[in-house]
């Protein structure tokens, strides 16, 4: 199953995609304005071209774990989102992603590289869950 990772942000949404098997992670380019109806088209595009079977979405928490503006946005955006994909959208704490992202290299912006890590991690607790359960 194919998962699309977002790194949301009003200005620009950080996007990644998993492979079939659901192991590896690949930046892909950034939507511009996503919250609009022309970027949630496009992320409905990118949804439906790729054969997408879920969203995931990073939720920015506080280090302690609490939400802040950048939250409350953020959980609008999803909720807009639920409103037009055809496939389940799942929130998932993103704490530290875009850290992480901004140690690597590549060609694709952070924003990008911090969903492929945000995946990355989506994909390992799955993977564990999966076999715990």
């Amino acid at each position: 199953m194919r998962v699309l990772a977002l790194d949301y942000g009003s200005a620009r949404c950080g996007c990644a995609i998993s492979d079939p098997t659901g192991v590896l992670a690949t930046p892909l380019e950034a939507v511009s304005q996503p919250a609009t109806n022309r970027g949630l088209q496009k992320l409905r595009a990118l949804v439906a071209s790729r054969g997408v079977a879920r969203v995931v979405v990073g939720l920015p928490l506080s280090l302690s774990g609490g939400d802040s503006r950048q939250t409350a946005e953020t959980r609008a955006f999803a909720h807009k989102l639920e409103q037009v994909m055809p496939v389940p959208v799942e929130l998932y704490d993103e704490r530290l992603t875009t850290r992480l992202a901004s140690r690597l290299g590549g060609r694709e912006s952070e924003d990008s590289r911090a969903a492929a890590v945000l995946l990355e991690s989506w994909l390992a607790a799955e993977g564990r869950s999966e076999t715990d359960g």
